[in-house]
């Protein structure tokens, strides 16, 4: 057999990858940037408005979010926080928060820590405007978690925060004996004081 229908074959197989690589007029086409002018169009906008009936996906960024949290704190929303957070957040952020959870442990980037001092001073809202809103390549979590679920996880956000950034001169003298004697007494036990 020769090498010849080998070669004329390869040949066109190239002349054909080649001819491919156009890029063709879809690349540069004319179109309308968002919110350009467009005379075609009633008002003048390129930026139609929404056939009637469409259903908006998501939310929209509500000016009327408080800055702290709407509702009381008590240990059950904590707590429901805490599951929240180790469903949603833990693959990423790790449980402690210091943003070496499994996700990133198998090569996707590392979160920011939720300890840093950045996020230490940010307010219960910025919290609940990243899980809605999603930042970086953090997705929004609006349609998976309820609005109070996520100022529930923003809560224990906060709770994880002051975890691991607790003095001892701020425990109570119970707490303190507890400490120093080594009880096995729950975590957590006193957090509300």
């Amino acid at each position: 057999m020769s090498g010849r229908p080998v070669r004329r074959g390869m040949g066109g197989l190239l002349i054909l990858l080649v001819s491919a690589c156009d890029q063709g007029p879809m690349t540069n086409q004319p179109k309308y940037e968002t919110f350009e002018p467009a005379p075609r169009w009633p008002h003048n906008q390129s930026a139609r408005v929404p056939v009637a009936g469409t259903v908006a996906r998501g939310e929209a960024i509500d000016p009327r979010v408080p800055e702290t949290l709407p509702m009381p704190l008590t240990r059950e929303l904590l707590e429901r926080g805490q599951a929240l957070f180790n469903i949603y957040c833990s693959p990423c952020h790790g449980r402690d928060g210091a943003g070496a959870g499994m996700i990133v442990q198998r090569g996707f980037p590392a979160p920011p820590t939720l300890h840093s001092d950045r996020l230490r001073q940010a307010s219960l809202r910025h919290f609940y405007d990243v899980i809605s809103h999603g930042y970086g390549v953090m997705y929004a979590y609006a349609d998976r978690v309820a609005r109070s679920d996520r100022w529930a996880i923003a809560a224990y956000i906060e709770a994880l925060q002051l975890s691991q950034y607790a003095r001892v001169d701020d425990l109570t003298a119970e707490q303190r004996a507890r400490l120093e004697g080594g009880s096995s007494g729950q975590a957590g036990e006193g957090a509300q004081q």
